[in-house]
């Protein structure tokens, strides 16, 4: 009798992370990879899942800041219930793992926000921890952000940041508004610091980046822009190789060629969504924080014109940056998964289709990245 945990995927292209194999199968047991090998190699007592011709599997994306998704918001619903409809919207878009995220909010919401992600870790695979992007902000770059909310940190937001157990906490500050020490406790205890809406300058990132800063959320956006006597954020974040910076690739948050300019630098670009309600869901618009936000051609913004997050999903992320940013679509797929696996320092189990991973794979239509299925720890 055959396994029933042992079935392979078999498709025209297998994208392991770092190399193609043409005409080749994934071979899963249980939750993991087994083995990547030849079509022609499989034995004739696994199930297999033929794709359609000319169809690729990939490493399931990983998307670092997701604010929404499926028509609810983290934020209004900061619920074990909401997480699951975000993370179920996404999917389709072969996002198999995400971080929900949190923007500036009350103490009270971010308590339940990380409560709700305590209780879904060990329920749902396809969450890996928590994306806190404030309060700790710039009032002069708050974008969204509300400004009644944007705070310095107290004693009991170190206990509350570093609260989560298991899964990956990240946290967006603006450096030049903590006390010393701040972010080389978070980073102690195990947190991933980014800095975003900030008008940090350049010394000042670099002595955050010294105290264990590596991160820069949605680059350009909403920071002190790049200058020729200040460099600024932007110009610590290309020169690092440690670094690490999220590209929002909609042609909308920043200009194609500047994120062709930062893809020079020497860290790790990532792709991420800042998606919202409308990605996977039915609404033409959402609330937030009271105010409505409409979306109009691919465009989240308040009534004054504000960006409010994105519509983006993952897949069209990674189709943007074939065509807007001119990179191979294997670069592309590495900054949706093996990049921000690695990151979050996930990179020994998640990211690659290798045996000993953990199987989320997305299967797709490469012209035009149309995503025919995907599969979380082995289960489509």
């Amino acid at each position: 009798m055959s396994d029933p945990d042992l079935h392979a995927i078999a498709a025209d292209r297998v994208f392991d992370g770092a190399a193609t194999h043409h005409d080749a199968a994934v071979v899963i047991e249980g939750a993991r990879i087994a083995q990547v090998l030849a079509r022609d190699e499989l034995s004739a007592s696994i199930p297999v899942h033929e794709l359609p011709p000319g169809c690729w599997i990939a490493p399931g994306f990983i998307d670092l800041q997701v604010n929404g998704g499926g028509d609810v918001l983290f934020n209004a619903e900061p619920t074990p219930e909401c997480i699951a409809a975000i993370v179920a919207a996404h999917r389709a878009f072969g996002t198999t793992s995400l971080l929900p995220t949190l923007i500036t909010d009350a103490d009270e919401t971010m308590a339940a926000a990380l409560k709700a992600v305590q209780t879904m870790l060990p329920r749902e695979p396809g969450i890996l921890g928590i994306h806190l992007e404030g309060p700790f902000l710039s009032p002069d770059k708050p974008g969204v952000h509300p400004r009644a909310f944007i705070r310095l940190p107290k004693p009991h937001h170190l206990r509350m940041l570093t609260s989560l157990h298991d899964g990956v906490t990240l946290v967006t500050l603006a450096p030049e508004q903590m006390p010393p020490g701040f972010i080389a406790e978070l980073t102690a205890a195990g947190a991933k610091v980014a800095l975003g809406h900030s008008m940090a300058t350049y010394a000042q990132t670099r002595a955050a980046i010294a105290e264990g800063l590596t991160g820069f959320t949605h680059l350009f956006n909403a920071m002190r822009p790049l200058g020729s006597r200040e460099p600024g954020p932007i110009a610590a974040a290309l020169e690092r190789p440690e670094a690490w910076y999220g590209l929002i690739v909609d042609g909308e948050h920043v200009d194609p060629a500047m994120l062709r300019l930062a893809l020079r630098g020497v860290g790790h670009p990532v792709l991420v969504t800042d998606a919202m309600p409308p990605v996977g869901g039915t609404g033409a618009g959402f609330k937030l924080f009271g105010e409505d936000i409409t979306v109009r051609d691919g465009r989240c913004t308040t009534r004054t014109g504000t960006l409010a997050g994105s519509t983006l999903d993952m897949a069209t992320a990674v189709r943007n940056s074939v065509a807007l940013l001119q990179v191979p679509l294997e670069t592309a797929l590495r900054m949706a998964s093996a990049e921000p696996a690695n990151i979050l320092g996930l990179g020994g189990w998640l990211g690659r289709l290798a045996p000993g991973y953990r199987a989320d794979i997305v299967a797709f239509d490469p012209s035009d990245m149309t995503v025919f299925a995907t599969w979380v720890a082995g289960r489509r």
